[in-house]
């Protein structure tokens, strides 16, 4: 499946119409890079996530990930921490770690609607919270019915990215990241790499045991496209730029939609291979993520399209 998503990304930029790569702008960004070296987010151990048990991590980023999807609004999902207001994912993995800790359990199977609302209180309800609630029962009735209870369990021993991203996308439905475009089958599966990644990072960093995530391709999602834009590396036809920059809501499954993120994709992979593939896919994707905090990047607003896939 790894394969299919660069061949299908492929096809997307070969064909795109509104979102083309400035190769100009993507050498230019390449010769600036003296190294593509970024610490992994779960390296700073966000809320004390570290201090557990690397079987309490992996069974919380299992229900975490797949309900971390969505977050803008006007105003936007809001809660209150310990540290804070905190919006976005971080608001999410505090909310959701709260729970973990608090009820000592990584189990949301029996979970009711109201009790779920609770834990995601905030100054507005969570969009899309109909489909969280849906998701994150029925991953865990699923860790419940075909794992035993225990995912960490289930995939302890699998140290490549390739067997533990086939594993994710065949036993959790709710993965499943395709587009259809001029016919063809379009495949992207984000939350899925993402954590396949974090899972071998973490196992890494807590087990010091050698994993491999060279497979991955790259997390298609709406911040990695904006900093691109901002770079100069993507452009876009003033219609969608139009559109984007004046905040309108861009369709599941459009053309414009699937134009950005495939040619996302696949401006992580020329960097790679003008870098002699020496850095792999999943780590030029976190680097060109933590450059929308270089205050040098200007960046104009991300795409907006509800969806449960980023």
């Amino acid at each position: 499946m790894l394969n299919e998503i660069i061949k299908s990304c492929k096809f997307v930029s070969n064909n795109s119409k509104s979102v083309k790569i400035n190769e100009t702008r993507l050498n230019e960004f390449i010769k600036r890079i003296e190294k593509v070296e970024t610490k992994h987010w779960l390296s700073f151990s966000p809320y004390n996530l570290l201090d557990l048990s690397t079987e309490t991590i992996i069974n919380f980023l299992l229900v975490y990930e797949s309900i971390d999807f969505s977050f803008w609004g006007n105003p936007k999902w809001t809660i209150d921490t310990n540290d804070g207001k905190e919006d976005g994912s971080i608001a999410l993995l505090y909310a959701i770690l709260k729970y973990v800790k608090d009820k000592n359990t990584t189990d949301f199977s029996n979970i009711t609607k109201e009790e779920f609302r609770k834990i995601l209180k905030g100054n507005t309800e969570i969009p899309l919270f109909e489909e969280r609630y849906k998701i994150i029962t029925s991953v865990s009735r699923i860790v419940n019915e075909k794992m035993n209870g225990n995912f960490y369990e289930f995939i302890k021993n699998i140290n490549t990215d390739t067997e533990l991203f086939d594993i994710i996308v065949n036993y959790f439905q709710n993965f499943k990241d395709e587009r259809i475009y001029e016919d063809e089958d379009i495949y992207f599966y984000k939350l899925a790499q993402l954590l396949t990644s974090d899972i071998l990072h973490i196992r890494e960093l807590k087990e010091k045991i050698r994993v491999d995530y060279s497979h991955l391709i790259g997390c298609a999602d709406y911040k990695i496209p904006q900093v691109m834009r901002g770079l100069g590396i993507l452009e876009y036809s003033d219609e969608l730029s139009y559109i984007i920059d004046n905040r309108k809501e861009i369709e599941v499954n459009s053309e414009y939609e699937i134009e950005i993120r495939a040619n996302m994709i696949i401006v992580i992979d020329l960097i790679k291979k003008k870098l002699d593939n020496k850095v792999f896919s999943i780590d030029i994707n976190d680097y060109i993520w933590s450059q929308g905090k270089n205050k040098n990047v200007e960046l104009k607003p991300y795409h907006l399209t509800r969806n449960t896939n980023y």
